[in-house]
C-alpha cells in the first residue's frame, strides 16, 4: 500500500499552507528523511521530509498552490509495488473552510498508513538519520545501519557520519554539503574605551558581533569591548564542528590569544552557552558571567526556528522566522530584515549553518547540557531571560542554582539584548559596579 504525503500542519493556526518549492520530479527515488517540498505559510516556512522510502508518484499539487490541512498531495510507492492511479484520484485543491477545517481539524482525508514502509524482510526497518546524514552516507557508500547514532533515540546525525570517515581514514568532504573548511583563528572585534576590566561577548546562533550594537550603546563607551565572532558566523572561517565541545575549545583559544584578565563575560543563547563553558575551564581569568536566554541547561528548543534562520535563502523566508525571535514582531524591521539577509547571501554560509545546527540541536534537541558547569561556578553569574521566549523555555533558568541571579523580563522574547537593550544594560552595570567595589544599582 502506498504511503500518503500529506500537507502537514506547522502552526497552531494553520489551516492551509502553500507550495513554494518541491525538490524530488516525479518518479524519483527518495529515502525516508529526504527533504520533498517546502511549504510556506502567513507566519512560517518549513522543510518536509519524506514519510518513506520508495519512489514517489502522483503529485497533485505543483509549487504555487495552496493545500488544505491533511489533504494527500502524493504517494510514495515501495519498490516492488505497482503504481496505478492515485488511491483516492484526490485533488490538492484548498477544501472549503467549515467550522472544523477552520479549527485544523483534518476531515477530507480517510483512514490510511501514513509513516512508514511495513517492516518486513523485503522491506526492513531504516536507520533513524538525518537528511545531511543520509546524503553524506550515500555519497561515501557507507552503510547507515553499521554506524551507531549520538542522536535521540540513535538517530544517526551528520557528525557520526563523519566520524566513521575519519576512521575509514577518509576525510569527510564538507564541499558535498555546499561549504569548504577553512583554517584561522576566530576574528575577535575590539570596541569602546580603555578603562575598567573588558566586557567580553559572544554572539548566539546565526547571528554575529554586530548584533550587540544596541546594547554597547547603552554601556559605558569608556569600557573597552571585545566580541567574538563564531566559526561561520561574522567574520570567522568555516572550521569544521563536530560536537559542542569542539566549538567550545575554539572559543576557548580566541579568548586565550587576547590575553584577557578580569573579564566580564556576556553571551546570548548558544554564545551564553559557550560563554559558561569557557567561565567554567577559565574561572581565574573570569570576573563575571551574563548569559541572555543560555542554551544547554535543558534539552527542550524550538528546532524549526533554528533550521529556519539556518536555511532562509530571501528576505521572504527570513523574516518570519526572525519574527519568532521577539515578543512584538513589529520590532523586525523591513530594514532589519534586509541587513540580516546581506550578511546571508553566500549559499555556502547557509549550507555550513544549517549543519552546524543538525550538529548542535539534533531532532529539535540541544544536545549537550551545561547544568553541571552552571552548579560548579564560583564567580557571580547571572541570567538575563525574556518570559516570552519561543526558542528556550525560559523555567530551563530554574536548573540555576540560588547563588545564580534570575532577571525574568516581561513582553520579551528570545533577543532581550534587541528587545530591551536598557534594561539588559542595567543588569549588566549593576555586576560591573558590584566587582569594582561600588554601590550596585538595582535596575528599574
Amino acid at each position: 500500500m502506498p504511503v500518503e504525503v500529506i500537507m502537514p500542519k506547522v502552526d497552531m493556526d494553520m489551516t492551509s499552507g502553500t507550495i513554494a518549492v518541491w525538490h524530488v520530479a516525479e518518479g524519483a527515488e527518495v529515502e525516508s528523511g529526504d527533504p520533498l517540498f517546502d511549504i510556506e505559510t502567513d507566519k512560517a516556512a518549513m522543510e518536509v521530509e519524506s514519510p518513506a522510502s520508495g519512489r514517489l508518484h502522483h503529485i497533485l499539487a505543483e509549487a504555487g498552490s495552496e493545500v488544505a490541512i491533511g489533504k494527500a498531495i502524493a504517494w510514495i510507492y515501495a519498490p516492488d509495488e505497482e503504481v496505478g492511479p492515485p488511491p483516492d484520484n484526490g485533488s490538492a485543491a484548498p477544501a472549503p473552510e467549515t467550522p472544523d477545517t477552520a479549527a485544523g481539524a483534518v476531515t477530507t482525508a480517510p483512514q490510511r498508513t501514513k509513516l512508514a514502509l511495513p517492516v518486513s524482510p523485503d522491506h526492513p526497518a531504516k536507520p533513524r538519520a538525518t537528511p545531511a546524514a543520509r546524503r553524506l552516507a550515500r555519497e561515501n557508500a557507507l552503510d547507515l545501519a553499521e554506524i551507531a547514532g549520538s542522536g535521540p533515540a540513535g538517530r544517526i546525525a551528520r557528525g557520526d557520519v563523519e566520524t566513521a570517515l575519519r576512521e575509514l581514514g577518509e576525510q569527510p568532504p564538507a564541499a558535498a554539503s555546499g561549504w569548504q573548511p577553512e583554517g584561522g583563528p576566530l576574528v575577535v572585534h575590539r570596541a569602546g574605551g580603555n578603562t575598567g576590566a573588558p566586557l567580553v561577548m559572544i554572539h548566539g546562533f546565526a547571528a554575529d558581533s554586530a548584533g550587540w550594537q544596541k546594547l554597547e550603546a547603552c554601556l559605558p563607551s569608556d569600557r573597552p569591548v571585545v566580541s567574538i565572532d563564531l566559526p561561520g558566523h561574522g567574520k570567522s572561517p568555516r572550521r569544521p564542528v563536530d560536537s559542542f565541545r569542539s566549538l567550545a575549545r575554539m572559543v576557548v583559544e580566541a579568548f586565550d590569544a587576547e590575553d584577557l584578565d578580569g573579564a566580564h563575560l556576556v553571551g546570548h543563547s548558544l554564545g551564553a552557552a559557550l560563554a559558561l563553558a569557557l567561565a567554567d575551564v577559565r574561572p581565574r581569568r573570569i570576573a563575571s558571567l551574563t548569559m541572555i536566554a543560555p542554551a544547554g541547561l535543558g534539552p527542550e528548543t524550538n528546532g524549526a526556528v533554528l533550521a529556519g534562520l539556518a536555511r532562509a535563502g530571501r528576505k521572504e523566508s527570513l523574516a518570519p522566522w526572525l519574527k519568532q525571535l521577539t515578543a512584538e514582531p513589529q520590532i523586525i524591521t523591513e530594514s532589519f530584515v534586509m541587513a540580516a539577509m546581506q550578511a546571508r547571501k553566500d549559499p555556502a554560509l547557509r549550507a555550513y549553518q544549517q549543519d552546524l545546527a543538525e550538529t548542535l540541536f539534533p531532532d529539535s534537541v540541544q544536545s549537550f547540557d551545561l547544568t553541571p558547569a552552571l552548579d560548579r561556578l564560583a564567580i557571580p553569574a547571572q541570567i538575563v531571560w525574556g518570559r516570552k521566549d519561543r526558542v528556550f523555555p525560559w523555567k530551563q533558568a530554574l536548573q540555576a542554582p540560588g547563588r545564580v541571579a534570575l532577571h525574568l523580563l516581561h513582553d520579551t522574547g528570545h533577543m532581550p539584548h534587541l528587545e530591551a537593550p536598557e534594561e539588559v544594560a542595567a543588569v549588566i552595570a549593576s555586576r560591573l559596579q558590584a566587582a569594582a567595589g561600588q554601590p550596585a544599582v538595582t535596575p528599574a
